[in-house]
């Protein structure tokens, strides 16, 4: 099962474009509201959660994902639970994706220490500050338990990186196929 953290001010493309191409790959995900079930984006639109943030367990977890949006990642950076849940899952060895400003959260939890990583370019000097190897040139970058991705324009690269990583890359080049992505 794959989680994405949605909290008030998440950016849509960056977190939609995940549900949608990894549910178009077969793989089971989530929605998660952060302190309500309808959770509206930093474009207005409403998202109604398939969950609250508190049913999750990690035991069935394969993946949390962090969208950014600077409302979304103030939001799961503010709960409790939603920091307790990304350490508890580092911990197990469960990956953690995270776009745009969201990689931030994981430099401040010190889980990026020497693993290589993006975010948004104004944000880049916090995950030095966390001890990252920053990529400031690459729109996703992989390094183990991480996928980071600069911003919403990487929305795509982010997903079928996301689907390589938790299938196969013929799943990933399937949905690509499917969409007409180039």
């Amino acid at each position: 099962m794959v989680y994405v953290f949605l909290a008030d001010g998440f950016e849509e493309i960056e977190a939609l474009t995940q549900v949608d191409y990894l549910r178009r790959a077969g793989i089971d995900v989530k929605t998660c509201g952060i302190g309500k079930m309808l959770v509206v984006g930093s474009k207005r639109i409403g998202v109604q959660a398939d969950m609250p943030l508190e049913d999750v367990t990690l035991d069935n977890a394969d993946m949390l994902i962090l969208p950014g949006g600077l409302g979304g990642v103030k939001g799961i950076s503010e709960s409790a639970h939603a920091m307790q849940l990304i350490r508890e899952a580092y911990a197990k060895g469960i990956r953690v994706s995270a776009i745009c400003a969201a990689p931030t959260i994981l430099a401040k939890l010190g889980l990026l220490k020497g693993k290589k990583c993006v975010c948004y370019p104004d944000m880049l000097c916090e995950l030095e500050k966390g001890g990252a190897v920053v990529c400031a040139d690459s729109a996703v970058v992989c390094d183990g338990l991480f996928i980071t991705a600069k911003a919403a324009g990487a929305s795509e690269e982010f997903a079928f990186a996301i689907i390589e990583a938790l299938k196969s890359k013929a799943a990933a080049l399937n949905v690509k196929e499917s969409i007409c992505a180039r």
